[in-house]
């Protein structure tokens, strides 16, 4: 059992450090986006592969404003988000969920301001173009037949824009890429596949596969966080059933194969790994699974959604993943994973790891 006193000092701690490290990273190298260290320094030469993280600093920031009620990062935060409004009309990337949810969606929360909420529902569709009516999904950035489960995290961004325009068409693209996610990409015990592979001429389903897990049929660890995660982002704007029962399939697989401390492997499937953690899977469960603790409506399964919850982010402010006792290290959580397969931010800190341990930290702390 948590001592939840100790842990709700070890979050303000965590926050703290967070703050400090995100200053320093904006000071050295202003208006530049990393997405993962090298030798825990941000700033390298290292392959980005596609371009989905630019929406976490300035996401963090937010959350750091709220956090400290500081102007200095009301204005940084303001000034990040100004810095990727022009991607909301970018059709190049499966990613303005990330892009827009964690700056802009935070901003017009905190404001109300309707000419903010404007550029949310244009990120939201634009998205929406990228559906194909044959196999009812939206497509990834790889190609027209791919289905990525990362995809999920975005698709709440369709949601928001149906239900602020009353857009029916936003509302059944984004049930429908849900669905036809929820088929083809969720096993029956929960796990899921990174990608899925279609029949651009008849929109037939043909295959799972993957980019970043250990083999095609594996269950890759952050691609089910993010299922874990969009589902219940999915059954919060739809009221569909179906995506809650998802989402809680995905966090049973997480809670029943991922080891007690609460951090799993870069995929559960792999044997022997190189590198025990991916942190950044452990930080989007978490989150993940705060939401679910609220919207499902078992008493009993809320309070195990939010005991392993508080569990997780016990392990993560401890000093074998909070970067607070490792000298020179730029990051705030250790032992990331961005790509193994491509050799890219292994063991390392990444933007979206950091960005989603703040988020869940502040749910921790009672204010999201």
């Amino acid at each position: 059992m948590v001592d939840h006193d100790r842990l709700m000092e070890k979050c303000h701690a965590a926050m703290d450090f967070a703050s400090r490290q995100v200053r320093a990273l904006i000071e050295a190298h202003p208006d530049f986006f990393p997405m993962y260290t090298q030798g825990g320094k941000w700033r390298h030469e290292g392959e980005a592969w596609t371009n989905w993280c630019e929406g976490f600093l300035g996401g963090q920031m937010w959350i750091l404003y709220g956090h400290t009620g500081s102007p200095y990062w009301r204005r940084q935060a303001e000034h990040y988000a100004r810095l990727v409004e022009h991607r909301k009309t970018d059709r190049t990337v499966h990613d303005l969920g990330f892009l827009f949810w964690s700056t802009w969606k935070r901003w017009y929360d905190l404001t109300q301001d309707p000419a903010v909420n404007e550029v949310v529902i244009e990120a939201g569709k634009t998205l929406a173009l990228r559906f194909k009516e044959k196999g009812r999904y939206l497509r990834s950035f790889v190609a027209d037949d791919s289905l990525f489960i990362d995809i999920m995290m975005n698709v709440g961004i369709i949601y928001y824009a149906a239900q602020q325009t009353s857009d029916l068409d936003l509302r059944r693209i984004a049930g429908e890429h849900c669905l036809t996610t929820r088929r083809t990409l969720v096993r029956g015990d929960g796990s899921t596949a990174h990608e899925g592979i279609f029949d651009l001429e008849t929109g037939e389903f043909l295959r799972q596969s993957t980019h970043q897990g250990w083999r095609g049929d594996s269950a890759w660890a952050r691609g089910l966080t993010w299922a874990l995660y969009g589902f219940g982002t999915a059954y919060q704007f739809s009221e569909d059933v179906r995506f809650l029962q998802t989402a809680e399939l995905c966090a049973n697989f997480y809670i029943e194969h991922t080891p007690p401390h609460g951090v799993p492997p870069n995929d559960w499937d792999e044997p022997s790994p190189a590198h025990p953690y991916e942190s950044s899977a452990a930080a989007i469960a978490a989150s993940g699974l705060f939401n679910l603790a609220k919207l499902t409506g078992d008493p009993a399964r809320a309070r195990m959604y939010r005991d392993y919850a508080l569990q997780v982010l016990d392990t993560l402010t401890g000093p074998e993943f909070l970067a607070n006792e490792t000298p020179g290290w730029e990051g705030v959580l250790r032992h990331g994973m961005y790509h193994e397969r491509k050799g890219l931010g292994v063991d390392e800190s990444v933007m979206w790891g950091d960005y989603f341990f703040l988020e869940a930290v502040n749910k921790a702390l009672g204010h999201e």
